[in-house]
């Protein structure tokens, strides 16, 4: 079955439109609590959102759809996304929601949905809510006395503060470090801050002023000009950028240097490894994680285990492989023993805790090892499937041939535009250049003669 509604993340889209529409919400609501209700005990599901403004329209529609499948609602407002995991595993619930649209700007906006396990759901539980979506559900709507009810959980905000905290070593605390930490203007803009001066760090916020409409913009893990700027003009001792709904982090060091979640993988991974706390003898991550991370791994005996691209797929082969350990180039970090989806925080205190038990600055305890140069390219196609062209497969083959033993070639759709995505990495950097170059050239003139044809 096609998934109409459901992406890589949820549910996304422009808000007041479409898949975003207060509509689609209501029925989303309706089909995931029919989807849940199972048994006679009162169910229950718990919403959080971010900070934009289309969250006002979603999260009233999402209760009106799951209230009329019988389910309470806990309202617990503008917190990060793995709050809402945290939250629905330690409440008990049968459902968690997040309203966000992650590290887009604010005229976009999402649905994830998290199981009872505090996990993201399968491909399979979310096509089957989709089927119920597309059916006349006005039979199954709960009888007047059935009707679930929303009420807000108050101190939602502060439990899951203790959660984050609780990941740090106790033998340890954050006295006399500089942070700065920009919350994106999203869901973690009081927590974030909160949980890092109460371990003792001196704070300097950043992205902390949300008005429904700067969430992401110019700001957080997505765009980290003004986190390395702040952490240099505040001679910090380390940045943390999270994005809009804080389920992913980069950092930077105590020069302003970007550190990119393949470093924090390595880092963590090693931390872990010395005291042996890791688990599955490796790390998961994707397949556009730097080689530069395999190599370090296998220097140190551990496997990378990759995946496609998306963090729900990196949980899997976690769990498949009994990893603790997974995460994305990109910021997403799965740590098991805490957490059951990314949090950017809690990614971020294991490598403060690493700083502070080693004693050494950001910039010598962040660069575990030395990144192959990587080349990523989009060329867009205006239709036909052209990684199947005869020409695109014949330049992948020759490129393959130069990169063999030396690099590594990734060609793959986007799952939400139609564009192709052209990476390469390898010890030469200006092969490496020229390799993207060619590729997106030949996909380039490929695409155009597919248009051109009708």
């Amino acid at each position: 079955m096609h998934r109409k509604f459901f992406g890589t993340d949820g549910i996304r889209g422009r808000a007041n439109t479409g898949a975003m529409s207060p509509e689609t919400a209501l029925r989303v609501g309706l089909a995931a609590g029919l989807q849940f209700v199972r048994g006679e005990h009162r169910h229950q599901v718990i919403i959080g959102k971010d900070t934009r403004l289309s969250g006002y329209m979603l999260e009233p529609a999402l209760v009106a759809g799951f209230t009329s499948a019988g389910m309470d609602v806990l309202l617990v407002g503008p917190l990060p996304t793995p709050a809402i995991a945290m939250l629905t595993r330690s409440m008990r619930a049968d459902l968690g929601v997040m309203i966000s649209a992650s590290h887009n700007s604010f005229e976009d906006n999402g649905i994830k949905l998290f199981g009872p396990d505090g996990f993201k759901l399968s491909d399979e539980t979310e096509m089957e809510i989709e089927r119920l979506m597309e059916t006349d559900l006005s039979a199954r709507l709960a009888a007047p006395m059935k009707l679930g009810r929303a009420r807000r959980l108050e101190d939602a905000a502060g439990r899951y503060i203790e959660s984050a905290k609780a990941s740090f070593p106790r033998r340890l605390t954050l006295d006399g470090l500089r942070i700065v930490v920009d919350c994106a203007h999203g869901a973690a803009y009081r927590v974030a801050p909160t949980v890092l001066a109460e371990l003792g760090a001196q704070i300097i916020p950043v992205g902390v002023s949300p008005d429904g409409f700067n969430i992401n913009r110019e700001c957080g893990s997505t765009q980290p000009a003004q986190l390395c700027a702040a952490v240099f003009e505040h001679g910090a001792d380390l940045g943390i950028a999270l994005d809009g709904d804080a389920d992913r982090v980069l950092l930077a060091d105590e020069r302003g240097h970007l550190i990119d979640g393949d470093q924090v993988l390595a880092l963590i991974a090693q931390s872990w490894a010395r005291e042996g706390r890791l688990r599955g003898g490796g790390v998961v991550a994707t397949v556009m994680s730097n080689l530069g991370l395999e190599r370090f791994l296998g220097g140190h005996g551990l496997t990378l285990e990759r995946t496609r691209v998306g963090d729900r797929y990196v949980v899997e082969r976690m769990r498949e492989t009994g990893i603790n350990i997974g995460g994305e180039q990109s910021g997403h970090m799965i740590l098991s023993d805490f957490t059951t989806t990314g949090d950017g925080l809690v990614a971020a205190l294991q490598v403060l805790a690493t700083i502070m038990t080693e004693a050494r600055a950001a910039s010598e305890v962040c660069r575990r090892f030395a990144p192959l140069p990587q080349l990523l390219r989009n060329v867009r196609f205006a239709g036909g499937q052209p990684l199947t062209h005869p020409s695109v497969l014949a330049a992948v083959r020759d490129v393959e041939a130069r990169l063999s033993g030396t690099g590594r070639l990734l060609l793959r759709p986007s799952g939400t535009e139609p564009l192709i995505r052209v990476m390469a990495e390898g010890e030469d950097e200006a092969v490496v250049a020229q390799v993207v170059a060619e590729l997106c050239a030949v996909i380039g003139q490929v695409s155009a003669l597919a248009e051109a044809a009708g």
